[in-house]
């Protein structure tokens, strides 16, 4: 799988940089010409399923073992609706340099009818620090979200037989097609959305492409008390909304939320056997701007850690784990890079923008 058509193979860490900037230098005048993406464009570009699950672990493994430069995220919370994230990160053994600007609003579907999340990703030559490329981050957000989750329940639950799918939006859709691929004995997949059309819309979309049954949940309660491995997909809020309560849930379960504290009794994590984060730092930083009002419960370690080997994630059947991954720039990059278009198709799709 080539990063981008006919980028060299590396061979070393130094050489591999000077080779990457004389091989991009032959598409696009570096400094004065830039690359920009559609989303439509990305989606074209687009890897496989296999491809985005095997870039997301070289990731976390390299987050893991420390082998990364990535600040906790920059947040601007222009009103209670809509946050703005600033995401940079390096990954140098995949050189991956850039950043991702992303913004949310649970309510613009239906006060704007635009997407919940939006947002752009820029990558930069590792020499220069000179841009590169800037695209629509919404594919490649949708694309690794469920993709650490799906690698981490593997990692955290391998024999899971279920798992329970809260929420059923985009981040929803990706889940049930991603963790099949990962959970390799399930056998049913429940869903549950406030939407009954939205969950109507992921078995018609989702059910053709997987083995697993999906079923529709009756209630919140069901869902959380049925499965083995359970995630959450819904809105990001500083108060917690406690929709899924503690009593529901019990040893032998591994939860996996992408929505930090909002969605789940606060005191799960308190009371889980292993708290486990993707980012400790990301997750302080949340803390201290009112995103856990209760406080950040005692955490074991990092995703990346238990993925690489570092650290251990279940010790026995009958832990209750809680890993909450709210989603890391390392991965963006890294599966930006790695993006393979056919080299004809290249000129065309991608639009060169004059600096002068």
């Amino acid at each position: 799988m080539n990063r981008l058509p006919g980028r060299p193979a590396p061979s070393g860490k130094a050489t591999t940089m000077e080779q990457d900037r004389q091989w991009l230098s032959t598409l696009l005048d570096i400094g004065r010409e830039l690359w920009y993406m559609t989303q439509e464009d990305v989606k074209a570009a687009g890897l496989s399923d296999a491809d985005i699950l095997a870039l997301t672990l070289e990731a976390l493994i390299a987050h893991g073992r420390n082998e990364y430069e990535m600040p906790a995220k920059i947040g601007l919370f222009p009103s209670d609706e809509v946050f703005c994230h600033a995401m940079p990160a390096y990954v140098p053994a995949k050189l991956a340099l850039g950043q991702k600007w992303i913004a949310g609003n649970a309510s613009n579907p239906v006060k704007f009818q635009r997407p919940q999340t939006t947002g752009l990703l820029m990558l930069n030559d590792i020499l220069s620090g000179c841009p590169l490329a800037i695209m629509d981050c919404a594919w490649i957000t949708a694309a690794r979200t469920p993709a650490v989750t799906a690698l981490a329940a593997a990692a955290l639950h391998p024999d899971a037989e279920t798992f329970g799918m809260f929420g059923c939006g985009v981040q929803g859709f990706g889940h049930v097609r991603f963790v099949p691929q990962t959970l390799k004995k399930l056998k049913t997949i429940t869903i549950f959305d406030v939407s009954e059309a939205n969950m109507d819309r992921l078995i018609a979309e989702v059910q053709p492409r997987i083995a697993p049954r999906i079923v529709k949940g009756r209630s919140l309660e069901e869902v959380a008390k049925s499965c083995e491995v359970l995630s959450s997909a819904t809105v990001l809020l500083k108060r917690p909304q406690a929709c899924v309560k503690r009593a529901w849930v019990g040893r032998g379960q591994t939860i996996l939320p992408c929505d930090l504290n909002t969605f789940w009794d606060p005191t799960i994590p308190w009371e889980a056997d292993k708290y486990i984060v993707d980012s400790y730092e990301e997750h302080q930083l949340f803390e201290r701007i009112g995103y856990f009002p209760d406080g950040l419960a005692k955490v074991a370690c990092e995703t990346g850690q238990v993925l690489a080997g570092l650290k251990r994630g279940r010790d026995s059947k009958n832990q209750l784990i809680v890993c909450s991954n709210i989603g890391m720039a390392v991965v963006d990059v890294v599966v930006v890079v790695s993006l393979h278009l056919p080299a004809e198709a290249a000129r065309v799709s991608l639009l060169h923008w004059r600096v002068d």
